[in-house]
């Protein structure tokens, strides 16, 4: 365990972007929490590396993203970063909420930086983070495999985990409507 939320996460937020279709399946609501260890070369949101950037996640916050959720056409929530799995305090209140609220009637979607197996062997936060996810995004942004004609990643490294189906089969699942 490197880098623990408890110790890094200031519970800062970079954005919100309601209803966007470009983070996932669908029109979702995407958080974007602020801190990141990785320092991958060509990040696309290098500001949100930085643990203060932003604003500090708030009640008003939280309830504003469940009343856009709540709405018809929204399929799910997004998160992103900075790193999510680095915000776990956050994340997890949301995505808690989320599934008390909606059950699995939204799904959730998470980018991060670390990989498959390495949350594996991570701290408890994470893994109770990455149970409550419907698709994960793994692995970090590679300037080298950058290819921007990829489905929903930047670099051709990243997978798009289905999370309910690689949990019960104890091997990574590829998303089913992955087309590229």
């Amino acid at each position: 365990m490197e880098w623990l939320a408890s110790d890094l996460s200031q519970g800062y937020v970079a954005d919100y972007k309601p209803f966007t279709f470009v983070d996932g399946e669908g029109v979702r609501c995407s958080i974007y929490v602020s801190g990141c260890k990785f320092n991958c070369p060509g990040c696309y949101n290098k500001v949100a590396q930085n643990f203060h950037y932003g604003t500090p996640y708030t009640q008003e916050l939280e309830d504003r993203i469940i009343e856009d959720l709540s709405q018809s056409y929204v399929q799910g929530l997004t998160l992103l970063g900075g790193e999510p799995f680095l915000n776990t305090q956050t994340c997890l209140q949301l995505c808690r909420r989320v599934r008390r609220e909606f059950g699995h009637t939204k799904d959730i979607w998470s980018w991060t930086g670390y990989k498959w197996d390495e949350l594996m062997q991570e701290s408890p936060d994470k893994l109770e983070l990455l149970n409550l996810l419907d698709i994960l995004v793994d692995g970090r942004f590679l300037e080298a495999e950058k290819d921007l004609t990829l489905q929903f990643r930047g670099s051709a490294n990243q997978r798009i985990i289905d999370v309910p189906a690689s949990l019960a089969s104890g091997e990574v699942k590829i998303w089913a409507n992955l087309v590229r």
